[in-house]
C-alpha cells in the first residue's frame, strides 16, 4: 500500500466545524488531506481536480444525495474509492450507497482511530462497515431479490468463502486469519474472482456477493 502522505483524501460535510476537525485530524495522522467540500457539487469539482484516493463523504447534503455524489465521482474517475462517513444508520441509508458504490460506510459514532483504519483500507479496495451495518445490508439484499439462489457455479468452494467474508467487510489479512491461508492466497483468490466475475474492484465484488445473499 502506498504511504499515508500520498494517500489523498477529500472530506465532504456540510457542517464546517466537524468537516474542518476531522480534516485537521486526518492531516495530523500523516494523511494528506487535498481538499474539502460542503455540498455534492463542490465535491464533484474538488474531486476533479485533486483526483483523491478516497473521499470520506457524509451521505445528508444541502444540494444532492450523498448515494447520487457516489455514482457521479464513480463515473467521472473509477479509482476513487468513497467511503461514506453518516450521522445515519438507517438500513436503507446504507444500501442506497452500497448500491451507488460506496466501498464502505461507517456511522458517526465511530472512533477517530476506527476513521483512519477505515480510510486505509478502503484507499486499499478493501469493504469497511461499522459493526452490525453489513448484517443489516445483507438481509435487506436478500428480501428485495426474493432470496435467490445462493450457489456461484462458477466459483470454487474456497473463493465463494473469501467472497462472503469480503462482504462481511474482513480485511485480507483477518481472511487469511480466518482460513489459515497466507496473506498473498487470499489476494490471488480475490484477482480470481473478479476475472471470473469480469469485475474490476472490490467495491463491485461487495455489491455481487450482497445481491445474492452471500454471507
Amino acid at each position: 500500500m502506498d504511504s499515508d502522505a500520498s494517500l489523498h483524501v477529500l472530506v465532504v460535510d456540510d457542517h464546517p466545524i466537524w468537516r474542518d476537525g476531522i480534516a485537521e485530524k486526518l492531516g495530523a495522522a500523516g494523511l494528506t488531506v487535498v481538499g474539502t467540500a460542503g455540498d455534492g457539487a463542490q465535491a464533484l469539482r474538488v474531486a476533479k481536480a485533486t483526483r483523491p484516493r478516497v473521499v470520506l463523504l457524509d451521505l445528508h447534503l444541502p444540494d444532492l444525495p450523498g448515494a447520487e455524489v457516489t455514482r457521479r465521482l464513480l463515473a467521472a474517475d473509477g479509482a476513487i474509492r468513497v467511503l461514506v462517513l453518516s450521522a445515519s444508520g438507517e438500513r436503507q441509508d446504507v444500501l442506497d450507497a452500497v448500491t451507488a458504490g460506496a466501498t464502505g460506510y461507517l456511522t458517526k459514532s465511530a472512533s477517530l482511530d476506527e476513521v483512519i483504519a477505515a480510510v486505509r483500507s478502503a484507499a486499499a479496495g478493501e469493504a469497511v462497515f461499522t459493526p452490525g451495518l453489513a448484517g443489516l445490508v445483507l438481509g435487506e439484499y436478500r428480501r428485495l431479490v426474493g432470496a435467490p439462489e445462493r450457489e456461484t457455479p462458477r466459483l470454487t468452494n474456497r473463493e465463494i468463502e473469501v467472497l462472503r467474508l469480503v462482504a462481511k467487510g474482513l480485511t485480507y489479512r483477518e481472511i487469511a486469519e480466518r482460513l489459515v491461508l497466507s496473506h498473498r492466497t487470499v489476494q490471488n483468490h480475490v484477482q480470481n474472482t473478479l476475472t471470473k466475475l469480469q469485475l474490476h474492484n472490490k467495491a463491485q465484488l461487495v455489491r455481487y456477493a450482497l445481491e445474492r445473499g452471500l454471507d
